[in-house]
Formats: structure tokens, sequence, C-alpha cells
């Protein structure tokens, strides 16, 4: 098990929900902190509930843009003069049925979720390999077993899964960590903020937000898991099983999600 004393870890998304709850767990531990996220102004105002000025910083960054990506890291490199982990947390959901789905919808999730990932990973990726340390992709639950009202959503993390397992391989003998790190249904603002058919954002959250898993627990799930340098988290109790379902009765499955997701307020099944 290594420390996270002095690591320099960047978090993407970091101005909420799970980002903010891990930059503050990392910053807790001694690490580094770059926070990213597209708000220069918020990331600036929570930063000091991450870490002392001398061991976090601030970026802006639209992770959709290649240019951003490039510019984050080497913000971080200059900073702090060298890179041990990115966290690839910036992420977007939605929720409509896909028949009546504008199709820029899917493109908005796939460029922020899937080639935000591939864009901070590539740059990211030799000083990566210089420090021998980790690369991380927050996916979820619906990246192992889909999640119906959420094609693009589902695409995108199935799609970050794929990615990290073939990097992963490629890098088998270079010393390189990639961790898929799969949360359960999760404290956080990412339901209010999902975009409808329609690419407006739903508002509200469907689900009892004070049942879930809390972002804070989640962080440090994600803390452990990168001490020990794991390979695939899944989280909760249904998380896990549902994976597991997946695997061996994936009909009974289908059966069981859709009317999970039919008793959702507001569900686009009904």
């Amino acid at each position: 098990m290594i420390s996270l004393q002095d690591k320099v870890i960047i978090v993407t998304g970091a101005s909420s929900g799970i980002g903010l709850a891990s930059a503050r767990q990392f910053g807790n531990e001694g690490a580094k902190v770059v926070m990213a996220a597209r708000s220069l102004d918020r990331l600036r105002d929570l930063a000091p509930s991450v870490a002392p000025p001398e061991r976090v910083l601030c970026v802006q960054c639209d992770v959709t843009r290649e240019d951003d990506c490039k510019a984050l890291v080497e913000a971080a490199v200059a900073r702090f003069g060298r890179l041990d982990i990115l966290v690839n947390n910036a992420g977007i959901s939605m929720r409509a049925m896909f028949k009546d789905l504008d199709l820029q919808v899917i493109h908005r999730l796939m460029d922020v979720n899937f080639w935000g990932t591939v864009n901070c990973t590539k740059f990211a990726l030799p000083y990566l390999l210089e420090t021998k340390g980790s690369v991380v992709g927050v996916i979820s639950v619906a990246g192992y077993s889909a999640l119906p009202a959420r094609t693009g959503y589902s695409a995108s993390k199935y799609a970050i899964r794929g990615f990290l397992d073939t990097i992963r391989i490629e890098h088998l003998k270079d010393g390189l960590n990639v961790l898929v790190f799969a949360p359960g249904y999760t404290s956080s603002n990412v339901r209010n903020a999902a975009l409808t058919a329609d690419g407006s954002a739903q508002g509200e959250t469907p689900l009892d937000e004070g049942k879930l898993m809390s972002a804070e627990d989640c962080a440090k799930h994600l803390s452990r898991a990168l001490r020990h340098r794991r390979s695939q988290v899944t989280l909760t109790t249904l998380g896990r099983a549902t994976v597991l379902l997946h695997r061996l009765f994936p009909r009974l499955l289908d059966r069981l999600t859709y009317s999970y997701i039919a008793r959702e307020a507001g569900s686009p099944f009904k």
C-alpha cells in the first residue's frame, strides 16, 4: 500500500460531487491537488476547503477541448514538478428514451464523459509513466450493465471502461496502474443537471438523495483503491449484485432493471 502524501493528483470535475469530495479527501491525506473544472471562480472559492495554498492549484478546463486538457497537465507539472495520479471524474448524465432523444444529447455525453477521459489521459500519460503512477476513470455500474433511459450515459461509461482496460494491457510492463472505479448511486447534483430529450437540464433528481451513498464515502473508497493500486472497484451491494447478475443472468437483470427504473419519479416508462 502506498501513501498519497505529497502525490500530485489531478481531479477533473472538481467543483462538485464526487470530484470535490475526492479533492478534499486527497488534500486531507497530504496530496498536492490540482482541481479542474469549467468555472475557475468556483474552484477558487472551494480551494481553501481542499488544501493549503501551497498544495492546491485551480485550473479552468473544459475536458471536451484538447488544448484545455493539455494546458491542465502542463500547469500541474509546471507548478509541482511531476504528476502521480489523474482522476478522470468530469461527467454528465441524461434521462430520456432514445426514441425521443435529440442526437446532440448523446454527442454531448460522449464528448464530456468519454472524450474528456481520452483527452486528459493522452496528455497525462507520459508523466504518469515516468512516476509509475495511476490513471482513474470514474464510471458507473451503468458502465457494466445498461441503464434504460440513459443510453448516452451507459454508452459513454462502457466506452471509458473499454478504453482504460486497453490502456492497462498496453502498459502492463511499465508500472502504470489503471483503475476503473464504478460507484453505485451516489448523492450528488449529477441527476439535477442531467440532460432531458431536448438537451435541457432535468432540474430535479428522481431519487431520494438522502438514502444514497455520500460523495464523501465514495471519495474514501477511491482513496483506498488508489493506495492499494487496485485495477477495478465497484461500490455498493446493489452495484456489485447488478454486475454479477449481468454476467450470470442477463435476461433476468433486464426485467429487474426495467421494473426498478419504471418506479422512479417521472419515469420515462410511464
